[in-house]
């Protein structure tokens, strides 16, 4: 467990899963409007339905990932972030160079909160718990441009850029990074 004043960083439970279901749909409808996308409700509700499943995965005890996390500020759930198996999206941008590479994903962090140190704490977090599975390296996308703007910052060059990924004039980008990079 993690502490930062009055931040608290554990893995996901039950006891989480109705406020960490309104933070994706929250989140990502503004991530959306953020890009100019707020008028694709049904690709949002389409968005939030897959993060929906990967916490039920999450929490069925037969499987094995997706392994959660979840950020708590005085009680109440304010960020997440995630790590499973690469997605699809990873998969079809490096040809499937990275397949035996884990996925950091799902980082959301409520608007209100976001750009106050909270993701990197999650971050923070999950370097610790692949360090403890031994694992020393993690990959991780985005299509959105204002995160690619934070994730160049933080993780430098993408390992690769698309172009046209979503439509014309759209890019994703995947990066691999080293967890000992983000000790």
């Amino acid at each position: 467990m993690t502490e930062v004043s009055q931040l608290s960083i554990n893995p996901l439970t039950q006891d989480n899963i109705q406020s960490v279901l309104q933070l994706f749909k929250d989140s990502i409808s503004d991530a959306f409007e953020q890009e100019g996308l707020g008028h694709l409700p049904e690709d949002i509700q389409h968005e939030v339905e897959k993060k929906k499943l990967m916490v039920e995965a999450s929490l069925d005890s037969k499987h094995s990932e997706p392994y959660f996390l979840v950020a708590q500020l005085d009680g109440a759930v304010v960020g997440t972030i995630s790590f499973a198996s690469c997605g699809e999206d990873i998969q079809s941008c490096t040809g499937n160079q990275l397949d035996d590479v884990g996925e950091l994903g799902s980082l959301y962090i409520l608007p209100r909160y976001q750009g106050q140190g909270i993701g990197s704490a999650l971050i923070k977090e999950l370097m610790a718990y692949l360090r403890k599975q031994g694992m020393d390296q993690f990959c991780l996308d985005s299509g959105y441009r204002r995160a690619q703007t934070r994730w160049l910052q933080k993780f430098g060059e993408p390992f690769i850029t698309v172009k046209d990924y979503w439509g014309p004039d759209s890019v994703h980008m995947v990066w691999l990074c080293k967890v000992s990079d983000f000790s």
